[in-house]
């Protein structure tokens, strides 16, 4: 299994409709893009203090090394990278770990 996790540093203004947005839009991917399993997302709640300005983040789960590197080139994901988040990011940090 592999595990993608995406923290995004908004730009000033986003709202949480366009964030619900892109939400929504990664979770209908899971029915284009095979082996993607499962998506979860949602504003940084930890009072650590260390985001580094990442206020956003999601993670997808998929299947298989072979699942993420289906997706990333994906059509659906390149559109709604192009429509969905680079309209409403300043910087993204991505980090994939596998596990059983």
């Amino acid at each position: 299994m592999v595990e993608h996790i995406v923290l995004l540093k908004l730009k000033e203004g986003v709202t949480e409709t366009q964030t619900q947005a892109l939400l929504d839009g990664l979770i209908k991917l899971k029915e284009v893009v095979p082996g993607m399993l499962d998506v979860s997302g949602g504003y940084n709640s930890s009072p650590e203090g260390k985001d580094g300005g990442f206020t956003y983040g999601f993670i997808v789960r998929f299947s298989d090394v072979a699942a993420r590197d289906g997706y990333v080139p994906h059509p659906e994901h390149q559109r709604l990278a192009q429509s969905l988040v680079r309209p409403i990011v300043e910087d993204v940090l991505v980090f994939d770990y596998e596990h059983d």
